[in-house]
C-alpha cells in the first residue's frame, strides 16, 4: 500500500490527500466499470461452450469482483488519510479489511459452488444424467466447510485463539449432543440417505411398515418431504428411515399382472383351450415380456366356478400405461372365452325342491 501511495505521489508529483484520495476513488471506479464489461464479454463468449465450469466460473466471480474492487479502493483510501485520521479508528481499518477480504473469498466460493450444483442438476452440460441428491449432498458438504473454514479465518485474523476456540467447540459439542440427540440422529439419518441413495428427489416411494407414500419433494439435513398422492405435504424426520423398510416403485423394472378369472363348470371341456389361447395371445402381446415369468393355469374348483389365472410382466413401468396394457389384456381374454362358446360365471345357487308322495285320499280329494 504505502509503495503504491509513494508512486502515485511520484507520478502526480504532489502529496495532497485530497488529490491523491481523488485518484484513488476515480480509478477504483474506472476499474469496476471496465470490470463489469469484461466480466460481460467474457460471459457471453463463455455460454457458446459447453464447459459448465467457466460458466459457473464467471458467474461466481461476477458480483464479488466488483465489492473487492470496492474495498482494496477503500483500502488506499483510508491508507492515505491514515494520519488525519484517529489511532482508534486505524487499529481498526486493517483488521476490517481482512475480514472484508476474506468474506469475499467465501463468498465467490459459496457462489461457485451453488451454480456449478445447479448446472450440474441440468440437462445441457451432461450427456449422462446425474443424481441430483448425491450432488445436493455434496453441495452441502462444500458450503459447510468453507463457511466453517471462513469463520475460523476470520476468528484468527481478529486475533481469536483457534485452539481455545476448537477446545470450547469439543466440549460444548458433547453437551449439544446429549442435549439434541433427536437433531443429530435426523442430520445422520439423511447423511446416510445421501450416502446410500435409497431414494432421490421424484421417486415415489411406499413404506408397508409406516403409512407413507408419495413422492419424494426435497431430502434435507433434518427432514424428508414427501408429497402424498392426495397432494398433501408428508414431513418425515430422516431419523425414522433407519427403522423402517421402504419400498421404491419407482425402481421396479416392470409391473405385474395378476388376476383370477373364473369359467362356468359347464364348460369344463372347453377350459384348456381357453388356457391355451390365453397362454399363446400373452406370448404375442406386444407389451408383454416374455423374458420374465408368465403363467396361465387352472387353479381349483371354486364354490360356483373353475377358476385358472395369469401371472405375467409388462414391459412398461408406468402407472398409466401399465393399467392400458393390462385392460388390453383383460379385453382379449373376455374375446378368447366368448369365442370359445363358455361364459365367465357368478356367484350361483342351486335349489333342490323335493315333492312329497301324495295319498290317494289327498289325490281323490283334488
Amino acid at each position: 500500500m504505502e509503495q503504491l501511495i509513494d508512486w502515485m505521489a511520484q507520478v502526480t508529483g504532489s502529496r495532497d490527500w485530497i488529490v491523491l484520495v481523488f485518484i484513488v476513488v476515480f480509478v477504483t471506479l474506472l476499474l469496476n466499470f471496465f470490470a463489469g464489461k469484461s466480466l460481460a464479454r467474457l460471459e457471453q463468449r463463455f455460454a457458446k461452450t459447453q464447459n459448465l465450469w467457466d460458466d459457473a466460473l464467471i458467474w461466481a466471480v461476477n458480483r464479488p469482483a466488483h465489492f473487492f474492487i470496492i474495498a482494496v479502493g477503500t483500502r488506499l483510501v483510508c491508507k492515505i488519510m491514515e494520519p488525519l485520521l484517529d489511532d482508534t479508528i486505524n487499529d481498526v481499518v486493517e483488521p476490517t479489511y481482512l475480514v472484508a477480504f476474506i468474506s469475499i473469498v467465501i463468498w465467490f466460493l459459496v457462489r461457485l459452488i451453488g451454480k456449478v450444483e445447479e448446472l450440474m442438476k441440468g440437462p445441457a452440460y451432461r450427456r449422462e444424467p446425474v443424481d441430483a441428491t448425491t450432488v445436493t449432498a455434496i453441495a452441502r458438504l462444500l458450503r459447510l466447510a468453507v463457511l466453517i473454514t471462513g469463520g475460523l479465518v476470520v476468528a484468527q485474523s481478529l486475533g481469536i485463539s483457534i485452539s481455545g476456540v476448537l477446545a470450547f467447540g469439543g466440549i460444548g459439542g458433547i453437551a449439544v449432543g446429549f442435549a439434541a440427540k433427536d437433531l443429530l440422529a435426523n442430520f445422520f439419518g439423511g447423511l446416510m440417505i445421501y450416502l446410500d441413495r435409497p431414494f432421490s428427489v421424484g421417486d415415489w416411494v411406499r413404506s408397508p411398515d409406516r403409512q407413507i407414500e408419495g413422492t419424494v419433494e426435497h431430502i434435507g439435513w433434518r427432514l424428508t418431504v414427501i408429497r402424498t398422492f392426495d397432494k398433501r405435504p408428508l414431513y418425515v424426520p430422516n431419523a425414522t428411515f433407519a427403522s423402517i423398510a421402504l419400498e421404491n416403485p419407482s425402481r421396479m423394472s416392470h409391473r405385474r399382472i395378476y388376476e383370477t378369472m373364473g369359467v362356468r363348470y359347464q364348460d369344463m371341456t372347453k377350459l384348456p383351450a381357453i388356457i391355451g389361447d390365453v397362454k399363446a395371445m400373452l406370448k404375442e402381446h406386444p407389451e408383454i415380456d416374455n423374458s420374465q415369468t408368465l403363467i396361465v393355469n387352472f387353479n381349483q374348483y371354486g364354490a360356483s366356478s373353475l377358476d385358472f389365472f395369469i401371472y405375467t410382466f409388462t414391459l412398461t413401468t408406468n402407472w398409466i400405461k401399465f393399467h392400458e396394457v393390462k385392460q388390453d389384456v383383460l379385453f382379449r381374454i373376455a374375446s378368447i372365452v366368448e369365442r370359445h362358446g363358455a361364459e365367465f360365471a357368478f356367484p350361483t345357487r342351486t335349489v333342490h325342491l323335493i315333492e312329497e308322495p301324495v295319498s290317494e285320499a289327498a289325490a281323490s280329494a283334488r
